[in-house]
């Protein structure tokens, strides 16, 4: 048999299921004739006819839900492909992500160097047909499956396009599809680089990796590691990442089962970035290996952690292959970070979603003391209890009440708004200047587009969202005339967390200096505290 592989699964990716976990210390010897004569009733007088190997899947799947626990999960070799190509980032298709938008399969993002890309694919158009099949009715996972395929293989996709009277029909020759874990990274003011990690793909920390160091050849004095909404990804790659910044021999993370001695793991070797001055963005949805990391790097005063609380998915799952191309995902440890800490955080599971009692966007300075206190290496106290807790506490922005009103009143018509949004601003990014500016006509045209596809705004409510307004247009124009890098530059007025660990990496020149720095920030009436961030916006998704 394969060894087994562990992966500290996507949230994306977790299936529904009941939390909890069940353990039997002993088998009823009445359990084997139960299932035999189960399985044989089902198979000779159930209604309809049952094949035998479908009877046994579904006895096993059904042994797998009974577990209650919403990471374990038994893969059909289908459902194995897409597992992996969502865990590793790699799989051979055409390069477009894909959503269901109100009974819709619609691009919502076009991916770059891909056959989608060179065919002139456009984020916004809807996908009517694959091959000679209708998608009406079909959910993004059967789309995704018809697209995916062998490499060098072909498909044909038929677009239906706003403004294009008939389906537009593109032949397609599959290819590798890579999805980077690093889609940019950039140098913002005063030499500070800034890298978001969106995934731990199998090329995560070569990503990394190579974004620093040619950050630091343009000149930075430190690094902002963005891992909000990373959702994790495979565990090793977690242990490399921490090994760029933490000195050999330090620990990373510790596993611990029932069935197996405590297993820890630490750095080898001398780190690439042993003394560059680091900051951790994180957020509610920074789960599994992003908490790992965050951790770790916390944990040994390797970095400042700034943002809000991460998920707390402190589980292993370990991937069993199985006989026919089927494999078996369970959960089978628990981690720790260097400080003792299990950051796993219990949920209710209810209808298929996790439900919060506490959200984490209500918490404070005052409910994150209280949590159980540990010591990092230089003695600054660190918080368990569910989650990484940041040392700097921000919350993101909010939407003043009148844009708040306005996107209330728009959410109905929500794919026709990203329809108009998406046509009209790829007009615009064809002419406009590179410091260009939102226009206020760029209003008046959006609001008469809106008005003749059916969304229905009072006028007055979408001029008092005008800022609102203005930023979509912004940022859907910045990145189709400049990529991702340039919408995220113009997006910084609208990021308080990055604003702030920024605003601290322009004080800081070293480490210390960083720590130094939060400690008079969370301290109650310090004068040297760095101001408060009192703005009223939002990051819009």
């Amino acid at each position: 048999m394969r060894r087994p592989r562990i992966a500290l699964v996507a949230l994306a990716l977790l299936p529904i299921a009941a939390g909890g976990f069940v353990l039997q210390s002993s088998v009823s010897a009445d359990g084997p004739r139960v299932l035999e004569q189960v399985l044989s009733l089902v198979s000779q007088r159930f209604v309809d006819t049952v094949s035998a190997a479908a009877l046994y899947e579904k006895a096993a799947r059904g042994l797998v839900k009974e577990l209650n626990d919403p990471y374990s999960e038994l893969f059909s070799p289908k459902e194995l492909a897409s597992f992996s190509q969502q865990t590793n980032g790699k799989y051979a298709g055409i390069g477009m992500q894909i959503e269901d938008q109100q009974g819709s399969i619609t691009i919502s993002k076009v991916f770059p160097h891909t056959p989608a890309e060179a065919a002139g694919v456009r984020e916004g158009d809807r996908i009517l047909y694959v091959d000679s099949l209708s998608t009406r009715g079909w959910k993004t996972q059967q789309v995704s499956d018809y697209l995916i395929g062998k490499e060098g293989t072909k498909v044909t996709v038929k677009f239906g396009r706003p403004g294009v009277a008939e389906p537009i029909a593109i032949n397609f020759t599959r290819q590798i599809i890579h999805i980077p874990a690093v889609p940019y990274a950039i140098v913002l003011d005063n030499h500070v680089g800034y890298v978001p990690v969106q995934r731990f793909n199998e090329t995560a920390s070569e990503e990394v990796q190579a974004a620093i160091a040619r950050l630091a050849k343009e000149g930075v004095h430190g690094v902002i590691l963005d891992m909000r909404g990373n959702p994790g990804g495979i565990l090793d790659q977690s242990i490399t990442m921490s090994n760029l910044f933490l000195r050999s021999g330090q620990e990373i993370v510790s596993v611990r089962s029932r069935s197996a001695d405590a297993q820890s793991f630490g750095t080898r070797g001398n780190p690439a970035f042993p003394s560059l001055p680091v900051s951790v963005l994180t957020d509610e949805y920074t789960a599994s290996a992003s908490e790992i990391v965050a951790g770790a790097l916390q944990d040994h005063d390797r970095a400042l952690v700034v943002g809000m609380t991460t998920f707390g998915k402190g589980l292993v799952q370990t991937l069993f292959p199985l006989d026919g191309g089927y494999a078996l995902k369970i959960t089978t440890a628990k981690w720790f970070t260097p400080s003792g800490r299990s950051i796993q955080r219990e949920r209710k599971f209810v209808n298929g979603r996790f439900v919060e009692e506490t959200p984490d966007s209500l918490e404070t300075e005052a409910k994150k003391k209280a949590r159980p206190a540990y010591r990092s290496d230089a003695g600054r106290i660190v918080y368990g209890g569910g989650g990484i807790a940041p040392d700097v506490l921000v919350r993101d922005d909010t939407l003043t009440t009148a844009e708040q009103t306005f996107a209330k009143a728009i959410a109905p018509k929500s794919q026709d708004v990203y329809v108009v949004l998406a046509d009209y601003a790829l007009e615009l990014s064809r002419s406009v200047p590179r410091d260009f500016h939102p226009q206020p006509q760029w209003r008046d045209e959006l609001y008469r587009r809106l008005t003749a596809k059916g969304v229905t705004v009072d006028r007055a409510q979408y001029d008092a969202a005008s800022r609102y307004v203005d930023r979509l247009l912004e940022q859907r124009v910045a990145r189709l005339a400049g990529g991702d890098s340039t919408a995220k530059r113009r997006d910084l007025a609208f990021d308080a967390q990055l604003r702030k660990a920024l605003e601290l990496m322009q004080k800081g020149n070293t480490q210390k200096d960083l720590f130094t720095l939060a400690a008079a920030e969370t301290r109650p009436g310090d004068a040297k505290a760095l101001p408060k961030n009192q703005t009223a916006e939002k990051r819009v998704p």
